[in-house]
């Protein structure tokens, strides 16, 4: 008799385990994501993760002809929605810096060939004792670029100081940084001193972020961090947390974007912001620039 409890007993564990596993198989086909280099993706994609202390939200724009990712301007700050309003894109990402004083800007900004924002010609900026001595830095840093290389469209993330793809006209460009893969630059780009105790941008305390990235084979990652309603002192990420974030979704270069209260993204008509305030509120900062994702209409004659 007693060995008919046990073995009863042991086809009882047994079926408990295989309801677990099963179980578990189910949960991990409802949250299984496409890989990045997927041939699937034929669309934009967006994921949302929750994650201990922090939301993020990514955009996957694939590596074709049927999208275009370039950056806008503003001559005043205006807010995201603002951006939405004229350019009616399928994507908005808060883009480059400023001075919120005179509103102007303190990245660089490239439209269609022509340099239309330079932070040389900001008087708070290079007038600013504080900073003369990291003036050259500020004025190279990193920027996304947009290329015509003959029939096709190459993107970019290098620094101001980077010469032109062989064979290809650069056409957009906008400036934030510092650039997070291959390698974090905060230093060469002057956002942190260590021998002055410099951090421009709290660099490894936990913020809202955003950050524009590329794979391998070509696709565009856009990615906002934000902070959570529940824990608004203490959420977010830092830049080296967005890095390895960036790197563990298949970025090769990547580079950060203005964070913070400036953290906003717009994607299929909803509005998502980074910053929360002491009461969890979202704060909606308007912005200098931007990067849209824009769907290209092709001529049917």
């Amino acid at each position: 008799m007693r060995k008919i409890y046990l073995l009863g007993g042991k086809l009882i564990a047994l079926v408990m385990l295989l309801l677990v596993w099963n179980s578990s198989q189910q949960f991990e086909l409802r949250s299984e994501v496409i890989p990045i280099q997927s041939p699937q993706l034929k669309n934009i994609r967006y994921e949302q993760r929750t994650l201990p202390q922090s939301i993020v939200h990514i955009l996957l724009i694939p590596p074709n002809s049927k999208y275009l990712i370039v950056p806008a301007l503003s001559t005043k700050l205006i807010h995201l929605e603002e951006f939405a309003r004229q350019y009616q894109a399928l994507a908005i990402l808060n883009g480059g810096f400023f001075d919120p004083v005179n509103q102007k800007t303190t990245s660089t900004v490239v439209l269609q060939k022509q340099l239309v924002a330079n932070p040389r010609n900001n008087e708070r900026l290079i007038n600013n004792p504080n900073l003369k001595p990291y003036l050259d830095k500020i004025f190279n840093r990193t920027e996304f670029r947009r290329y015509q290389c003959g029939q096709n469209i190459r993107y970019d993330i290098v620094l101001r100081s980077e010469k032109s793809l062989p064979g290809c006209q650069l056409i957009d460009a906008l400036g934030a940084g510092p650039q997070l893969l291959p390698q974090l630059t905060l230093e060469p780009e002057g956002f942190v001193d260590p021998i002055n105790k410099r951090d421009a941008i709290g660099s490894n305390q936990p913020n809202a972020r955003t950050a524009v990235g590329i794979t391998r084979d070509r696709t565009i990652i856009l990615v906002m961090v934000a902070q959570k309603s529940d824990s608004p002192g203490n959420s977010g990420m830092s830049l080296p947390a967005v890095a390895n974030l960036m790197k563990s979704l298949g970025a090769e270069k990547a580079m950060n974007l203005d964070g913070g209260s400036s953290s906003s993204l717009y994607y299929q008509g909803k509005f998502f912001y980074g910053k929360v305030d002491r009461q969890g509120n979202p704060i909606k900062r308007p912005v200098k620039s931007v990067l849209l994702v824009q769907e290209i209409v092709k001529d049917s004659k």
